[in-house]
């Protein structure tokens, strides 16, 4: 009785999203993405992004506000739930023809590096600030890290597909994914979680040598998960990451099921916020330096996340497969335009508290989006509202406040 009743909201959810996904202006987004990821001009394109790590979206679309029962039909129930949530915002994103599936990898039980890296959780804890305790606290601690290979689960990857295939498989083509654990290849992440922030900072004047080490593991350990993906086939054109969507005409559209592609391919993403306050020179030399080798085995690449790089466009120069920059809340978005001219893609990030998370104010909206978007003249710029932890209970936020830019964006 559960699987039925849970296949039938499942069929009805992907129905619609099909619908949806098949309308003439999911083309006329990928073509829009394609010029402006290219540097074409034009129109301004936006974004406004969420994900479960939102408070405001795990009240919204947790497993209470489900209503399949099986754990593994509410995954996917919420997933289309968020898409088509996603559709009525209006924004610029692209609801794809296709339900995306991950294949198991092993060796992750003890995350990512062989050791407990997680969030310590107080007990109230509702998805706010929290703590890590970093396992490196001597150097003699990296010893203990290990350097985790790229393996996929077939058998369980098989089960999953055939229970979802037999599900709505008939409705949408189900893309089975098999991105390395690393796709991010985020040294400065790992970093943080496995030595500490605070650690960090003062290594980088007393134990040089010893962190120059460590980054090198940490480089050496994504490049080797990523090249034995590359070696399995299991990068394919739907593996390409960025924080929008992945278009642009150097590279082939996304598609699913590709079959086996290279690195060079596909878009790459990388960021180090951790880093916003360390100085250029130190974040090329202590981050930069180490990330420069996994990126460039990408075809394209987007850099930036949370972090002010606004005096650090010059160092970031230096990768030549460069095509977009993070302009984050904190950013200088006229010094920024300034250094990034229309040589990249200029993604600016407007501070979400402005926006929608503390009150709805259009004459303060609009003031912000018309200011930066004067800042930035003559760049190829989109916006791009993320990490919105909550919307106050009001969910209808985010359609009035992508309508109410396209005003003032003239898109």
């Amino acid at each position: 009785m559960t699987t039925n009743h849970d296949i039938t909201i499942l069929r009805e959810l992907a129905q619609r999203y099909a619908e949806i996904a098949a309308l003439p202006v999911q083309e006329e987004k990928r073509k829009l993405w394609a010029d402006h990821n290219s540097l074409k001009p034009t129109r301004v394109p936006i974004i406004a992004a969420f994900g479960m790590w939102n408070v405001w979206c795990r009240e919204v679309f947790g497993d209470a506000n489900m209503k399949c029962e099986d754990p593994f039909y509410k995954w996917f129930e919420r997933h289309f739930r968020m898409a088509l949530f996603q559709h009525d915002v209006g924004d610029d994103s692209i609801q794809e023809p296709w339900v995306p599936i991950g294949v198991p990898l092993k060796g992750l039980e003890n995350g990512l590096w062989g050791v407990d890296d997680s969030l310590f959780k107080p007990k109230d804890w509702d998805g706010f600030a929290g703590r890590y305790n970093p396992p490196v606290k001597t150097w003699d601690d990296v010893a203990k890290l290990v350097q985790v290979r790229h393996e996929t689960d077939e058998e369980a990857g098989n089960r999953n597909l055939d229970k979802l295939a037999s599900a709505i498989g008939d409705i949408l083509p189900i893309d089975v994914q098999r991105a390395p654990a690393h796709i991010f290849g985020d040294v400065s992440t790992s970093l943080a979680k496995l030595r500490g922030l605070e650690e960090i900072m003062v290594d980088m004047y007393e134990s040089p040598r010893e962190l120059h080490q460590f980054l090198a593991f940490l480089r050496d350990g994504i490049l080797a998960n990523h090249q034995q993906a590359e070696d399995a086939g299991h990068f394919t054109l739907t593996c390409a990451r960025n924080h929008q969507p992945a278009y642009a005409h150097d590279l082939e559209p996304m598609k699913p099921n590709s079959g086996p592609r290279k690195r060079k391919d596909i878009w790459g993403v990388c960021a180090a916020q951790e880093y916003t306050l360390v100085s250029p020179a130190f974040h090329d030399a202590f981050m930069y330096q180490y990330q420069i080798p996994i990126c460039e085995k990408f075809g394209l690449v987007h850099y930036g996340c949370c972090e002010d790089l606004t005096e650090k466009i010059t160092m970031l120069r230096q990768l030549k497969n460069l095509r977009s920059i993070g302009v984050a809340p904190l950013a200088n978005v006229r010094r920024c335009a300034e250094q990034i001219q229309r040589d990249y893609v200029l993604s600016w990030r407007p501070n979400p508290t402005d926006m929608v998370c503390c009150g709805y104010n259009e004459e303060r909206v609009e003031k912000i989006i018309r200011k930066g978007v004067d800042d930035a003249t003559g760049c190829v710029m989109h916006i791009n509202l993320k990490d919105i932890e909550t919307l106050e209970g009001d969910n209808t936020r985010l359609k009035r406040w992508v309508r109410k830019v396209r005003q003032c964006v003239g898109s």
